[in-house]
């Protein structure tokens, strides 16, 4: 390509940015300087009126989201833009709106992707690559449904964001094998989405697997007084996350159909790497047993908390932390390894956080939700629930998926009874599509680890995002109507 085409090409690409930054902006414009909204009014007849700093909160959202979406500035960027503008137009306090810049879930992420840091310097991450390239062969096809068992598999008894940044490093040394580089291709694209999503399929599985379960059922608790325990949940949740994984093994399949049907001598080529790197190192040793321990910690405190509400764990980031403290103790990373951090990623969930607050303590959220679920207390109970549902996975793709839960589910509840419709199934649906957000990669953790692999753009998840998320309402859909009744859940109150 010449000089001339390729600035051509460049400053096209450079003047769509600025139309999409230019569209962001005008939006923020309109909504903070439009007039008053009208307030949004529940079955009771209580009113929920949008203040001034919650229209701001709009404006805002709606500007980081077009510009998340097109990417107009690198979207830790943005994120920076989210806390400045909540500060310049007094939508919220400056303590307030940076502070949650380090909320304890932005430390757990960063924890989070320490751990896939240290497994990738150590050579566990490649040494587990090449044991399971092993064992599911040359077809693209199987290394595909390995990559996704692995990942729903381990989301069952860690959380989803560690899983995903243990995972990522492991799909990297996989993809290296392919013999295309760097290059993006349809088989990286497919791998390293595909992993984002099925991490979010197989987290609902258990209470392991996110914070999002254990915050719905504390709000399911309080609104109807009835609880739900741990085995309870992964009763129901078990065959929905299931289905999805391989739901999405073959969805990646038909739009991301690898290039190559199979890697020639791939296996051998596994083996012969893996007795090249010899017996495994006492760094390896060191650092899984490290991350074992805090997984096993976590993962007990789930349990000990789901058997005993009364039993204060500790918290989950300081647990994750420690691990972190202990790598530099340990001398299996130094001050050089921490500008591997992928900081653009951690930012990016910042200013998630922030604006989730925002919308939540402005009351915005609150404001949103009434208005999208009056419109459904006419409904049939299939319709409702399906309405939660797509509101739920709406907003778990822009803000965080506790706050989505915590936002929809006290009014949907308060609706549900004057439409027959049992609480329970309120709660799992809800559950179901906020732990899948396919849209935004602030949506989930794993979204944005996925990206760092430089395989797809945030505008082409996006699109792949709308049929990933239609097929998930599909599946909920069918999870109401005909498998959750059959299993014994209530659907109504009839």
């Amino acid at each position: 390509m010449s000089s001339d085409t390729t600035d051509a090409v460049t400053n096209e690409y450079n003047w769509t940015k600025l139309i999409f930054l230019l569209i962001g902006v005008a939006l923020f414009v309109i909504v903070y300087y439009s007039p008053a909204w009208p307030d949004a009014v529940d079955p009771n007849g209580k009113h929920f009126a949008l203040s001034v700093v919650g229209k701001g909160s709009i404006a805002v959202f709606l500007l980081a989201a077009t510009w998340w979406v097109f990417e107009v500035v690198p979207i830790g960027v943005t994120s920076l833009a989210i806390g400045v503008l909540q500060v310049l137009f007094f939508i919220r306090p400056a303590k307030e709106a940076f502070r949650d810049f380090m909320d304890p879930n932005v430390l757990f992420i960063f924890g989070s992707i320490v751990v896939g840091l240290v497994f990738t310097k150590t050579g566990l991450t490649r040494r587990i690559a090449y044991k399971m390239l092993a064992i599911v062969g040359e077809k693209t096809s199987m290394i595909y449904l390995g990559c996704f068992i692995l990942t729903s598999a381990l989301t069952h008894i860690m959380a989803h964001t560690a899983v995903a940044a243990t995972i990522y490093p492991l799909l990297v040394a996989i993809y290296a094998m392919y013999g295309e580089g760097d290059k993006p291709t349809k088989f990286g694209k497919g791998l390293f989405i595909g992993m984002a999503y099925v991490a979010g399929a197989g987290s609902i599985v258990t209470l392991l697997g996110a914070a999002r379960g254990a915050v719905a059922l504390g709000f399911y608790g309080e609104v109807t007084g009835k609880s739900v325990g741990f085995f309870e949940l992964s009763y129901y949740m078990f065959p929905i996350g299931w289905l999805m994984t391989f739901i999405l093994w073959g969805f990646f399949m038909v739009v991301m159909k690898p290039e190559k049907d199979r890697i020639p001598g791939l296996r051998e080529k596994a083996a012969k790497l893996n007795a090249d790197m010899g017996k495994i190192t006492g760094k390896e040793i060191m650092a899984a047993v490290i991350v074992g321990t805090a997984i096993l910690v976590l993962g007990v405190s789930a349990v000990l908390k789901a058997s005993n509400p009364e039993f204060v764990p500790p918290h989950k980031t300081a647990v994750l932390l420690i691990s972190t403290i202990l790598f530099f103790i340990t001398g299996l990373l130094d001050i050089n390894d921490l500008e591997a951090i992928p900081w653009n990623i951690i930012l990016l969930f910042a200013g998630a956080m922030s604006i989730g607050y925002c919308l939540w303590q402005t009351g915005a959220a609150n404001w949103l939700a009434v208005n999208w679920l009056a419109l459904f207390t006419e409904a049939t109970p299939f319709v409702f629930i399906m309405s939660i549902a797509f509101f739920v996975m709406i907003m778990t793709n822009f803000i965080m998926n506790v706050a989505a839960i915590a936002i929809s589910l006290p009014v949907a509840l308060v609706i549900a009874p004057y439409l027959g419709v049992a609480g329970e199934v309120i709660l799992f649906s809800s559950l179901v599509v906020a732990g899948m957000p396919f849209l935004l990669l602030v949506g989930a953790a794993p979204n944005a680890i996925a990206y760092d692999s430089g395989q797809f753009t945030t505008g082409e998840f996006f699109l792949w995002g709308i049929p990933a998320s239609i097929i998930l309402m599909i599946a909920t859909g069918f999870m109401v109507y005909v498998v959750w009744p059959i299993m014994g859940m209530p659907i109504t109150t009839g």
